[in-house]
């Protein structure tokens, strides 16, 4: 599979916690944003439940955005 460049529109905080990354670190948030982009498209589930359950699930394994800063920034 191969891949092609998009722009999309993100939070200031999150274009900062991206760019902070490491090269791989990047390379593996790409990964984890087309798999999600997957996702939210084979599903018949709205975008905004996706986008809830998705928020859901990191809350209650305990990611919040300053423990996503500080993985990023390692």
């Amino acid at each position: 599979m191969g891949t092609e460049e998009i722009t999309i529109q993100i939070d200031d905080e999150a274009a900062r916690a991206f760019k902070s990354a490491s090269a791989g670190d990047r390379r593996k948030l790409e990964a984890l944003v087309s798999i999600q982009l997957i996702e939210a498209t084979k599903t018949k589930d709205s975008l905004k439940q996706i986008m809830s359950g998705i928020s859901r699930k990191a809350q209650e394994r305990g990611l919040s955005s300053e423990i996503l800063q500080a993985v990023l920034n390692e």
